[in-house]
């Protein structure tokens, strides 16, 4: 039987998810890959969740990896891998097609595909403590290219190459400077200046946001659908909130947005 828990809760407008597998520092077992999707499905099927926080339990990791304990059960060849693959596959396609705003708050260690899926989220706040690496090189497996692909699109070909060649591990400060989260700050104010930030996302109009998440992902992928940013576009325009949000600026009141 897996190891470890997906937490899924909503507080409001704002979902939480939680890698709850502390024994081993959140590593992701085979359920809790399972449990990712379907926490992420339940969000963004419910109109009432605008923004999703993704953490880790405790305050020793946000996510150390895969499992390598059930490695030899999942992962022992190659045949192995593509089945393991096949069933993780679920959680990666919900990470990368999610619409809504998604924030990585990391404390501790990141490593592994706890970097794969903090980099699928929008925006990543650190703690500064800590600790980021991809120790593929060591493990002697090959990092997903999705992941690759994203790594490179934050820090760029040079420091991706220096961080998956030698497995290096980066702080905090060091993340910062080249790219991989958008801010840091001390432990004790992470999680309020977390929720402070997703409540200011959560009170502005839901698919003005999704546009822009839409454009700036096309944008940083190379790919171009203008047919679905015209749509998302249209769907601003056309919509309430945009006739709720010229009334508020008019009377000069904060917007109630509706996501319709």
């Amino acid at each position: 039987m897996s190891a470890g828990r997906i937490e899924a809760r909503a507080e409001g407008p704002i979902g939480w998810v939680t890698f709850d597998n502390q024994k081993r520092r959140n590593a992701m077992s085979l359920g809790m890959w399972t449990g990712l999707t379907a926490a992420l499905e339940r969000f963004a099927a419910d109109p009432s969740v605008r923004v999703v926080i993704l953490r880790g339990a405790g305050e020793t990791a946000f996510v150390s990896g895969a499992d390598i304990s059930e490695f030899d059960a999942h992962r022992s060849d190659a045949a192995a891998a593509a089945e393991y693959a096949r069933a993780t596959d679920g959680a990666w396609k919900a990470l990368g097609a999610f619409e809504k705003p998604m924030i990585a708050m990391i404390q501790g260690f990141c490593f592994g595909g706890g970097v794969a899926i903090a980099m699928k989220a929008d925006l990543r706040i650190a703690a500064d403590n800590s600790l980021f690496a991809i120790p593929a090189a060591r493990l002697g497996i090959a990092y997903p290219t999705h992941s690759v692909r994203d790594l490179v699109a934050l820090v760029g070909p040079a420091k991706a190459k220096e961080i998956l060649y030698t497995g290096m591990r980066l702080d905090a400060g060091a993340a910062l400077a080249i790219g991989l989260v958008n801010r840091v700050m001390p432990v004790a104010h992470l999680e309020a200046e977390v929720a402070a930030l997703c409540a200011t996302i959560a009170e502005n109009a839901p698919l003005t946001i999704r546009a822009a998440k839409e454009t700036i992902d096309q944008i940083a992928r190379d790919e171009h659908d203008p047919k679905k940013v015209a749509e998302r576009v249209a769907a601003c325009f056309d919509s309430a909130d945009y006739a709720e949000g010229r009334r508020a600026f008019m009377e000069k009141r904060r917007p109630q947005f509706t996501g319709r």
